[in-house]
């Protein structure tokens, strides 16, 4: 017959003793370990037998011996206790100020809403904690994340794990060919690369991550491009492509189909098409050092981001890729 109401709130406070007896086997080192007086512990055992109505222990010879009863309620006994402390880990962690810095290193293209959006989502968490931001080339991100003067790199390329470095994809989205608004391909549904042959290309400068995406491109396409230019954004990128001077690749820029970028009074804007390849694609993640012992700031931020940054990031990605 189960336990009545009354009977369970007088045996719930026994369970630490139950527990720690099933550990000792002995109600001397019991009562040392809970720091009580043997002959409260032996009460307390005996009120425990009462209420569950059978013995849970009995004599043999000078000690004692747990009857088959207490032998089978032990293991429930333990995982109601360890439910209990996992709960109150919780809230005493969620409860916890947590302060420190964090430092993020970043290539460009993230400022204007992926690291935002992370960053705004843990402060609602953690108002107290700071953050310092670096941005910077792909290469000079990781470089700084190597050199231990940044705690995370978000970057496209994701970092290969390494040694002492790892990482985790958080979104992969489309890489999108830019061209002037007037151009004979702006009104097609997509381009291939090797129709941009005799084209000028406005490029990223080395070392950035678009820059080595669109070199596997070009190598994909068979041919390399007419660099006109060299940029080291991509919003330079689009600048030059609004004004005709050669066409681009980057990631979308949320605007739709397009023109975009069109200046009262100028021939100025652009329009993205898809590109006609496997390749055409983009994966960013987050890259941190491994730790001897690591911050309690970083790990909180840092499961955040790998646990729920592809959710919380999936609807830019849709919008901006629609």
């Amino acid at each position: 017959m189960d336990l009545e109401h009354r009977q369970l709130t007088q045996l719930l406070p026994l369970l630490p003793v139950l527990a720690e007896l099933g550990r000792t086997r002995h109600v001397t080192e019991t009562a040392e370990a809970l720091g009580l007086p043997q002959s409260t512990v032996s009460r307390a055992l005996a009120r425990a037998s009462a209420v569950v109505g059978t013995e849970l222990l009995v004599r043999d010879g000078r000690g004692i011996r747990l009857t088959h009863a207490a032998e089978t309620l032990l293991p429930y006994i333990e995982a109601a206790l360890g439910e209990f402390r996992s709960g109150l880990d919780r809230v005493r962690t969620e409860s916890e100020v947590v302060r420190g810095r964090i430092s993020v290193s970043f290539q460009h293209t993230f400022g204007e809403a992926t690291l935002p959006l992370l960053i705004s989502e843990f402060r609602r968490r953690h108002p107290q904690t700071a953050f310092a931001l670096s941005q910077g080339a792909r290469n000079s991100c990781l470089d700084e994340l190597a050199a231990g003067d940044a705690d995370f790199a978000l970057t496209a390329p994701v970092a290969v794990p390494g040694r002492s470095i790892q990482s985790a994809v958080l979104y992969r989205e489309p890489l999108r060919l830019l061209v002037h608004h007037r151009h004979p391909a702006a009104t097609r549904d997509s381009v291939a690369l090797r129709d941009m042959r005799n084209e000028l290309f406005v490029s990223m400068g080395p070392g950035y991550g678009l820059r080595a995406l669109t070199d596997a491109l070009f190598r994909d396409a068979g041919f390399r491009p007419r660099t006109a230019f060299e940029s080291q954004d991509s919003h330079t990128v689009r600048g030059l492509v609004s004004a005709g001077l050669g066409y681009g690749i980057a990631p979308p820029g949320g605007l739709g189909r397009g023109p975009h970028g069109l200046q009262p009074g100028t021939d100025l804007g652009w329009v993205e098409l898809p590109i006609e390849s496997g390749l055409a694609f983009r994966e960013t993640g987050l890259a941190w050092r491994e730790r001897a012992k690591e911050p309690r700031q970083l790990k909180l931020f840092r499961e955040m981001v790998v646990k729920e940054g592809p959710s919380m990031l999936e609807g830019l990605v849709r919008s901006r890729s629609a």
